[in-house]
């Protein structure tokens, strides 16, 4: 698939309520209004396209931006480049989707620590929804390492950005559904954190209380496992 040819499928896919919908989260900017469902069937026609994913990042558009996270190359990103796009974040949405791009490539532990600081909302929610989908995969992770992010998150969430508190909230879900341990870490930082509170505008979308999402978790899991 031609840059051409998926630009022209964007566009065609686009429509009037996606637009508002998307609108409502915080979307702004050039976009068709893709749905995740036409997205998703896009990735699978392009399959793995690393120098396509560019040529759609390079347009601005949000929906096209969406397609590139979805058949770029992780792994192909150098770090100067996951910066650059990092700067260009406007919405949560497309932090989301670039987060997972970076967590599954090479430089997903230097750019959290790199970016987790950050006063710019978006980069430093990006950094806390990598570490987020790293506390679910990567098993090299330690336990010291990860309780240190825990104590950050514990000392500094209220502080932070609005969409970084949920991104530290969400972190310190997966951190403390990751074993025993951090499971009983966690939730003595959720304790003393108590309710994070995070404007998501428009919408119906909430920040879950994580001691509880914890719980929830670790009981789905355990339901799961006995089948």
């Amino acid at each position: 698939m031609t840059l051409k040819q998926a630009m022209a499928a964007l566009k065609k896919g686009g429509t009037a309520q996606n637009r508002k919908i998307y609108g409502r989260h915080g979307v702004s900017g050039k976009m068709f209004g893709v749905s995740y469902a036409e997205q998703k069937k896009l990735a699978k026609t392009a399959g793995r396209d690393h120098e396509l994913a560019v040529g759609l990042w390079t347009t601005g558009n949000h929906d096209a931006r969406i397609l590139a996270c979805m058949v770029a190359d992780p792994a192909s990103f150098s770090s100067r480049e996951l910066d650059t796009m990092a700067r260009e974040l406007d919405n949560y949405v497309l932090t989301d989707s670039l987060a997972g791009v970076v967590a599954r490539g090479p430089h997903a532990l230097k750019k959290f620590t790199a970016w987790k600081n950050r006063k710019d909302e978006f980069v430093s929610a990006a950094a806390w929804n990598v570490l987020g989908r790293l506390a679910a995969n990567d098993n090299d992770l330690t336990d010291q390492f990860c309780g240190e992010q825990i104590d950050l998150i514990a000392r500094g969430i209220h502080l932070r950005p609005n969409r970084t508190r949920h991104s530290m909230n969400m972190a310190l879900i997966g951190l403390g559904v990751r074993n025993s341990p951090l499971e009983k870490k966690a939730r003595a930082a959720a304790k003393m954190i108590g309710k994070v509170e995070v404007d998501h505008g428009q919408t119906s979308c909430q920040t879950p209380d994580a001691a509880g999402y914890i719980t929830k978790t670790l009981a789905y899991r355990k339901k799961k496992a006995g089948k």
